[in-house]
């Protein structure tokens, strides 16, 4: 097997919470190297138990006063041969700081910033305070989770902290990185959890420009308004998935239910049918217990899982085989992924609270005395 394949990249990641640190997770996890600048006042966010925080695996850290001006020279030379900046606060902090990209791009011409916001570095929402859910509502995506007789449902925070935010990040690094490498100049890269939100929502947008979606939730296809892309509850009190979209797929699932000569079923894709349709199924799939839904539909082209708890889903037979979780140093966790055929990805290493500003700052040749210097005045810790 080769390195990861990011190894030879340098991340500074000034510490935030939720999708900055998920972004560096992900650069780290795939071989980056990626030192976390603290702030010296303490964590960015919630007191989570450092050897617990999975967001902060793999990292160097070091803590550093960016409020004075030997700190922020700290970072500077940190700086000066990284291939990227990641930060998550609100427009102009950074500038407030003197550290306004154009001044960071002196030092390092080829420096791409990353830049990781809820409402982006421009518009008239801005400088608002938000959340995930706040950020979703204004891109379209959260209209459409949830029932139709009911309010939007949240989608835990995974459109807009990681999916449009972290992961949009990530990529955006990426290809600016790589754009750098051709061209020898960096960039700021823009990632609004908006905007990634929106980007998710591209191929609803084109269902509903052809006249495939209704812009109101609960009542097409894929939104929990069709009877055959739905959850159902079991006789134990749990649920099951069931995805059968495709006509074989659709007649398979209805041979094993022994529907396939109802006429009720006859016509699979025509909305009006769809609610008497799905309260059948919802008969029928309370009749066995999850276990004996799984004994009949498990390996059978009917698009069906048992819908797992974060618990079950550990110890699932398919994730077991695919190592999609890990445990380090008694932590539960994902696996990095995606997996390479050639490559590894970085195995796992928690943050244990221990700062490695030593060897940080002495491998950018800051000399011992320098760097106790440093620690005597508070600039680092």
């Amino acid at each position: 097997m080769y390195p990861p394949p990011l190894s030879g990249l340098r991340i500074i990641e000034l510490a935030g919470i939720g999708p900055g640190p998920f972004a560096c997770m992900m650069l780290a996890d795939h071989g980056a190297e990626v030192i976390r600048v603290e702030r010296s006042g303490g964590p960015a966010g919630p007191a989570i138990p450092p050897e617990k925080d999975i967001l902060l695996r793999s990292r160097k850290t070091i803590g550093i006063d960016l409020k004075c001006a030997e700190g922020r020279e700290v970072l500077l030379d940190l700086l000066r041969n990284a291939d990227g900046l990641v930060e998550g606060y609100r427009p102009g902090v950074l500038e407030r700081l003197g550290l306004a990209p154009e001044e960071l791009l002196k030092v390092n011409p080829r420096l791409v910033i990353g830049r990781m916001t809820g409402w982006g570095q421009t518009g008239p929402m801005s400088q608002m305070a938000g959340h995930d859910l706040n950020y979703i509502a204004i891109s379209g995506a959260l209209h459409g989770v949830g029932p139709k007789d009911g309010k939007p449902v949240i989608p835990l925070n995974l459109f807009g902290d990681f999916g449009g935010g972290g992961m949009l990040l990530a990529f955006g690094m990426l290809a600016a990185m790589i754009g750098a490498r051709t061209s020898g100049r960096g960039q700021v890269v823009d990632a609004a959890m908006t905007d990634g939100s929106a980007l998710l929502m591209s191929m609803i947008h084109t269902f509903r420009q052809i006249g495939l979606w209704e812009d109101r939730r609960g009542v097409n296809m894929l939104d929990g308004g069709s009877h055959f892309y739905d959850t159902y509850e079991t006789a134990d009190g749990k649920h099951v998935a069931v995805g059968a979209i495709e006509p074989q797929f659709y007649a398979n699932l209805l041979e094993r239910l022994g529907l396939s000569d109802d006429p009720a079923f006859a016509v699979q894709m025509d909305p009006l049918n769809w609610d008497g349709q799905r309260a059948r199924l919802a008969d029928i799939f309370r009749g066995r217990t999850r276990d004996e839904w799984d004994a009949l539909l498990m390996g059978t082209d009917t698009c069906y899982a048992p819908i797992l708890s974060m618990e079950e889903a550990v110890s699932h037979p398919h994730n077991r085989v695919r190592g999609t979780f890990t445990s380090v140093a008694g932590t539960v966790q994902p696996a990095p992924a995606p997996r390479y055929s050639e490559s590894d990805t970085v195995v796992p290493r928690m943050f244990d609270g221990t700062h490695d500003t030593d060897d940080v700052l002495e491998r950018i040749r800051y000399s011992k005395a320098q760097v106790a210097t440093l620690k005597q005045s508070g600039v680092v810790t």
